[in-house]
């Protein structure tokens, strides 16, 4: 890889990512089910209906995991805490899932890893789910609740804490497009899914300040995204897609707005009195982090319903999930956070990563798109420290092929291979360069 860790300021992190439904293996330890189990056995939603009930059996296989972590050198370990494990019908307590979380934190502790947690990675329980979920306010102060109860436990060994991962996912992605759970296709659901998990994240914040939490913020996901082309029709698909995509979540958090390009379709199914929570929502982070993974391309189709957009991948190569490969997307990114919204507040590269279709071949996995991807997109992440944005780590996503939601276990975006049959564990070839890397 064309970069090392010297490239970097000192105290910068470099590490990996994962989530709990994703590889604990939601079967053991008395979790809850969650909204995705039920959407994973509706017809189509799911390939081959896979779920996350083993997934890579990290409940049983942790310490063998965060030794690959120890062993490639890396600084920290962002995880996440399952809602449905911590409280299985979302509000009453489990003491296994309590417990699993301290022998985790514990784990990272002895092999120097910083604990970087995520409180809410998309496991919503399903007693929540049959009263609305995230179109219901309840879930908000619910979340709340659950933000306590977990910080009781381990927050005293966290490095960090962040409430909400990818609240676009959470609310557009999975209630106006239906690519996710719960799988609803309404505007109006929309709307106030995409107002609740802002909510939500601010209630949140509240509880955390309360108990003299110093370290925690929120988790974005964002596109580089650009016009498809001069036409004054695909400037105003671009400012209605970018108002959706990247602005609704981060000019709510830091400025306590929402902007009016999405509004435009939104506000007329927005909750009751709205406005009066903009203050909660907007009360000060101590950290942005990021996730990036693709650039999109934005025009104008009006043969559909707001916001008459066809949203496409650029032009370039694509990964294994057909996102195309923009490491100058990154940088853009990063910088424009710093520029326009957070200034010198710390920021993470929380996910960055690629799917490739990886085999073992002679006990090796040759992975060597993924190591130019990880390459390219740390050196993009350099030029936007050069160019002054405050970024103080990186994280690839995944440490492990895992589940991927809607695409079950066929897509990997792992540093490290599992066989889904043996759930044997080959680090890939990318896992070994970074280590060399990254070494001091």
């Amino acid at each position: 890889m064309d970069f090392k860790r010297s490239d970097f300021p000192d105290d910068f992190i470099f590490g990996a990512a994962t989530a709990a439904y994703q590889i604990e293996g939601h079967k053991f330890g008395g979790a809850g089910s969650t909204h995705w189990d039920t959407f994973a056995a509706g017809p189509g939603n799911v390939v081959r209906a896979e779920n996350g009930d083993l997934a890579c059996d990290h409940y049983h296989r942790y310490a063998e995991d965060l030794d690959l972590l120890k062993d490639a050198g890396m600084d920290a370990y962002r995880f996440s805490t399952s809602w449905a494990r911590v409280m299985p019908d979302g509000r009453t307590v489990n003491p296994e899932g309590l417990d699993y979380y301290d022998r985790l934190v514990d784990a990272m502790l002895e092999r120097d890893l910083m604990p970087f947690q995520t409180l809410y990675h998309w496991e919503l329980p399903s007693a929540l789910a049959d009263k609305g979920g995230w179109m219901n306010r309840d879930t908000c102060h619910h979340f709340g609740d659950f933000a306590d109860v977990i910080t009781d436990r381990i927050g005293d060994r966290v490095a960090s804490i962040a409430t909400i991962n990818e609240p676009w996912c959470i609310s557009f992605l999975s209630h106006f497009i239906g690519h996710h759970a719960p799988g609803l296709r309404d505007l109006r659901a929309t709307a106030r899914a995409m107002h609740h998990v802002n909510l939500a994240h601010g209630l949140a914040t509240t509880r955390l300040r309360a108990k003299g939490v110093n370290n925690c913020g929120i988790v974005i996901n964002f596109d580089d995204t650009e016009p498809h082309d001069d036409s004054v029709g695909s400037d105003t698909a671009y400012a209605s897609w970018d108002a959706i995509m990247n602005r609704w979540f981060i000019e709510a958090i830091t400025k306590g707005t929402y902007p009016k390009e999405a509004l435009a379709g939104l506000a007329p199914h927005m909750p009751e009195n709205w406005q009066d929570d903009m203050a909660e929502i907007s009360q000060p982070i101590d950290f942005l982090g990021i996730n990036y993974y693709t650039r999109r391309m934005a025009a104008a189709d009006h043969d559909t319903v707001w916001p008459h957009i066809r949203s496409e991948e650029g032009p370039g190569e694509k990964t294994q999930m057909g996102w195309e490969i923009y490491p100058d997307g990154l940088r853009n990114v990063l910088t424009r956070m710093a520029r326009d919204y957070v200034d010198d507040l710390p920021i993470y590269v929380t996910e960055n990563g690629m799917a490739w279709d990886d085999k073992v071949k002679d006990g090796t996995v040759d992975d060597a798109v993924r190591l130019q991807f990880v390459s390219d997109h740390v050196n993009a992440t350099k030029q936007a420290i050069a160019q002054g944005a405050n970024v103080k780590g990186f994280f690839y996503w995944s440490l492990l092929d895992n589940y991927e939601w809607a695409f079950g276990y066929e897509k990997r975006f792992g540093m490290v291979h599992v066989d889904f049959d043996t759930l044997k564990r080959t680090p890939k070839a990318s896992y070994h360069a970074f280590k060399s890397a990254i070494a001091r």
